[in-house]
C-alpha cells in the first residue's frame, strides 16, 4: 500500500462537502426556487409532479455553472508559475484550500461570523450577471428554467468559493471542473426537496446543534485537505509487473 503523491482531492470529498453544507443554503436557494415556482403558470404550480422538471432543470443549470466555474479555476491554476506545478508546490494550494474550508466550517457552526465577508469577493461580477436572470422571469419552459439556474449559479456564496478553493488543488482543468460538479451534485438532494419537505428542511437548517455538527464535519474535511495522507481514498495499491 503506497500513498499516491498525485492525490490532491477527491470527488467524494467535494460531494460530501456539498451534501453537508446544502441545508445551510436552504434559506437562500429556497427563496430563489420560490421566485422560479411563483413565475410558473397556475396549472404547473398546482401539480408538484409538473413542477419537478422545472426545478430539476433549474438545478442542472446551477450545477452547470458550478462546473464551468471549476473549469475556469483550473485554467487559472494552469498559469501558476512552473515551480508551483511540482508536488511540493501544490502543498501551498492544499493548505490554502484547507484554511478556507475550515473557515467555512467555523462559520456554519456559528463560531466565525466574519467568514461571510468572503462572499463580497464576487459581488461585482454578480451585479453584471444578475439582470439577465430577471429577464428570464416569468419562466415559461424548461429551457428558461435551465438558463435561470445558470445565472443564479453565480450568486456570491462563501461555500461555493470554498469548493472552488478545493478545486484549485486538483492540478487539472477537467478534474477541477469535475470537483465542482461533484460539489453541485451534493447540494442537489436538499435543494430539490425544497417545496416538498420545506418545513423539515427549514427546521433542520435553523437548529444550532445541527449547524455545529455540519461545521465540525467540514472542519474534518479541511484536515483531510491539509493532510491528504490521512485520507484512506489517497491510499493506492501498486502492482509491480516483472518483465
Amino acid at each position: 500500500m503506497n500513498f499516491d503523491p498525485a492525490f490532491t482531492t477527491s470527488y467524494l470529498v467535494a460531494f460530501a462537502m456539498g451534501l453537508a453544507t446544502s441545508l445551510h443554503c436552504v434559506g437562500m436557494c429556497g427563496s430563489i426556487i420560490g421566485t422560479l415556482t411563483l413565475s410558473l403558470s397556475p396549472e404547473v404550480r398546482s401539480i408538484k409532479r409538473l413542477m419537478i422538471p422545472f426545478i430539476f432543470n433549474y438545478n442542472f443549470g446551477r450545477i452547470f455553472s458550478y462546473t464551468l466555474a471549476g473549469a475556469i479555476a483550473g485554467v487559472v491554476e494552469s498559469f501558476i508559475p512552473a515551480p508551483m506545478t511540482e508536488i511540493n508546490g501544490y502543498r501551498i494550494l492544499q493548505i490554502f484550500s484547507a484554511i478556507i474550508m475550515a473557515g467555512a466550517g467555523f462559520y456554519i457552526a456559528g463560531w466565525l461570523p466574519r467568514f461571510a465577508y468572503i462572499e463580497k469577493a464576487g459581488i461585482h461580477i454578480w451585479r453584471i450577471i444578475e439582470p439577465y436572470g430577471r429577464k428570464l422571469i416569468p419562466v415559461k419552459d424548461r429551457t428558461q428554467a435551465f438558463l435561470f439556474g445558470m445565472v443564479w449559479g453565480w450568486l456570491p456564496c462563501g461555500l461555493v468559493y470554498t469548493a472552488l478553493a478545493l478545486a484549485l488543488t486538483t492540478g487539472d482543468i477537467a478534474k477541477s471542473a469535475m470537483t465542482m460538479f461533484s460539489f453541485g451534485l451534493g447540494t442537489l438532494p436538499a435543494v430539490m426537496s425544497i417545496g416538498i419537505m420545506t418545513n423539515v428542511l427549514t427546521r433542520l437548517s435553523r437548529m444550532q446543534r445541527f449547524k455545529q455538527v455540519v461545521g465540525l464535519f467540514l472542519i474534518a474535511l479541511a484536515l483531510l485537505a491539509a493532510m491528504p495522507w490521512l485520507n484512506p481514498m489517497a491510499i493506492i495499491t501498486t502492482t509491480h509487473m516483472n518483465h
